[in-house]
């Protein structure tokens, strides 16, 4: 979807451009996030963030990285190393910089990923608000269901990276006769699991 892959068939589009020709116009409205995804580590919160907000072109870059600083509350390790961050404050500054173009199009995986309870609520809450405010579009992949649940409004499985359904989160939970997602979730997973059992034998 970054268009940093050329597809071997078929194509894509994002914000009504096609990513192969000219992804160069739609890159600049788009963001990604992970957890998983280093930052420089010799650099300070406040030095990535800077980078980033230059990188993207960012007329007022101190202001957005101030915004986004006390927004996510990272004012207590912001001039602190990156590579010196726990896991859960090295997930919130993963969040600041997908956000710090302010993109249409946000992609993020597991973004709450090593979040106590109580902050990885505050940030589904924090997303919530992000896409009514600015009308963006959220991408997000997880394997945390209650969360899909909250923030997805369609809702794409997969498995063996193949799509093997697809509804609103009301509609999956009522299509497989559950109460959650999660339990949806796992009916897919298990059928797999099962196959595979059956195969062996």
């Amino acid at each position: 979807i970054l268009g940093l892959l050329l597809p071997t068939s078929g194509s894509i589009e994002v914000l009504g451009e096609d990513m192969v020709r000219s992804r160069y116009r739609v890159l600049p409205r788009m963001n990604f996030g992970s957890p998983y995804v280093d930052l420089p580590k010799r650099l300070t919160v406040r030095e990535n963030l800077m980078v980033f907000a230059g990188l993207y072109g960012m007329i007022d870059a101190k202001g957005r990285v101030k915004q986004l600083v006390e927004e996510l509350s990272l004012e207590e390790f912001v001039d602190r190393p990156t590579g010196q961050l726990s896991s859960g404050q090295a997930t919130r500054v993963a969040l600041a910089k997908a956000l710090i173009n302010a993109p249409e199009l946000l992609l993020l995986d597991e973004p709450t990923a090593s979040l106590d309870p109580d902050t990885a609520d505050w940030v589904r809450g924090y997303l919530e608000a992000y896409r009514e405010s600015t009308g963006a579009t959220i991408l997000l992949a997880s394997h945390n269901m209650a969360e899909i649940e909250r923030l997805g409004s369609d809702v794409i499985m997969m498995k063996a990276g193949q799509v093997v359904d697809r509804g609103k989160p009301s509609d999956l939970i009522q299509r497989y006769g559950r109460q959650t997602l999660e339990e949806v979730f796992l009916d897919i997973a298990r059928a797999r699991n099962q196959r595979d059992s059956h195969s062996v034998e």
